[in-house]
């Protein structure tokens, strides 16, 4: 069972930022709400869309001065029945905190991750290989591949070094060459929240969990908050052919963001980010226990930097668009057999946590069992309209 633990679920600071998400109210649609100390508060009238509200030029003080007559909630009780398994349908419950914003990641902005991005691609999917390849690239590479800033000279002699002995790779041409790879996660509302089954493609037989923060991006480019987020991965998929990323990344409920949007405020800025610590546990129903961490202070590539890498005179996103990080968490460790590696199971719950940001909880699924994604953009367009929002 889920674990949907309210003061976990809560930043550290408890509801001293500005803590926005969306909800589900039975028999009217998806509502953004506040979350206070006080409850949980509907602000559609002032805000209709979260991609609306992080559009505006102050969205803190929009949602300030949002009226608070809409009591949703007390946090607890929409926390617990977001938890499929035991929800009540005639009660309100939590969905991903953003609604029409693009979904982005960033990938190999870590060079742990970046390593096993290339074990991968020379193992072909094939977990068993991935040991022997492992050894061979840290004896190739040598020294300390997290000094090397990406775009420098000292970078460009590594790459010329590494082709000469046959170790270059696509994934070491976007970790430390001059562009970051920006792709897209999925479509806008495809994003499931806390307590929601992810989904695994059912082909896959090597997989693991990304725990990541991502950043809301307004369209001006302007980063106004973060979320918790884990960027569901499929090793075998990629390892086979980078062309197959849509496949790897792109499944029903294959992305999961939540618990909450945590807006920059005097509590909570850019810099908390970049020296954001970042934990996983995985759980697994065969008694499997699987840590992690991932430490925003050793990324490659600054936050601003991979947001000014997204948007700008090239690239733009009328409704803003939130950004995967990227992680340094790849896990090695053997769950069924020697040198077999990671994968996730069905059942297994995952929980991502950091300290500003509180916990984001699912439970996998495989992408054609849990309930298929329905509620898109025309359907928002729909329910606002009904309900005299737009």
């Amino acid at each position: 069972m889920l674990h949907l633990d309210p003061a976990r679920s809560l930043p550290e600071d408890g509801y001293a930022g500005t803590l926005i998400g969306r909800a589900w109210l039975p028999d009217e649609g998806p509502a953004v709400v506040v979350v206070r100390k006080e409850g949980v508060f509907d602000i559609s009238r002032a805000a209709p869309t979260v991609a609306g509200l992080l559009n505006e030029p102050d969205c803190d003080a929009i949602v300030a001065t949002a009226p608070r007559d809409r009591r949703v909630a007390d946090f607890a009780t929409l926390l617990a029945n977001s938890d499929p398994a035991r929800r009540d349908p005639t009660r309100p419950w939590l969905l991903a905190p953003i609604d029409l914003q693009a979904v982005k990641a960033a990938g190999v902005t870590f060079v742990r991750s970046l390593l096993e991005r290339v074990v991968e691609e020379q193992a072909r999917g094939d977990p068993a290989r991935a040991a022997a390849i492992r050894a061979a690239l840290d004896a190739a590479i040598g020294g300390d591949l997290a000094a090397v800033k990406p775009g420098s000279p000292a970078a460009a002699r590594l790459k010329a070094a590494l082709q000469e002995r046959g170790m270059w790779s696509q994934y070491l041409e976007v970790g430390i060459g001059p562009d970051a790879e920006i792709f897209t996660k999925c479509q806008p509302m495809a994003s499931v929240g806390t307590g929601a089954d992810i989904g695994l493609h059912p082909q896959s037989a090597w997989n693991n969990p990304e725990p990541e923060i991502v950043l809301a991006v307004s369209a001006a480019g302007r980063i106004v908050g973060a979320a918790l987020g884990n960027d569901v991965n499929l090793r075998d998929f990629e390892g086979r052919s980078a062309l197959l990323l849509g496949k790897a990344k792109d499944n029903n409920g294959s992305s999961a963001i939540g618990p909450l949007l945590r807006l920059f405020d005097d509590s909570f800025s850019l810099d908390d980010v970049r020296r954001a610590e970042v934990s996983l546990e995985v759980r697994g129903e065969d008694g499997f226990v699987l840590h992690g961490s991932s430490s925003l202070g050793m990324i490659s590539r600054d936050p601003a930097d991979l947001v000014a890498e997204a948007i700008g005179p090239a690239h733009q996103y009328p409704d803003g668009f939130v950004l995967f990080l990227g992680t340094m968490f790849a896990p090695t460790e053997d769950r069924d057999g020697a040198g077999q590696g990671f994968t996730h199971k069905e059942g297994d719950i995952v929980t991502i946590a950091s300290p500003k940001l509180g916990a984001l909880v699912n439970r996998i699924g495989r992408s054609d069992r849990i309930p298929p994604w329905e509620f898109g953009a025309l359907a928002l367009m729909r329910s606002l309209a009904r309900r005299g929002l737009l």
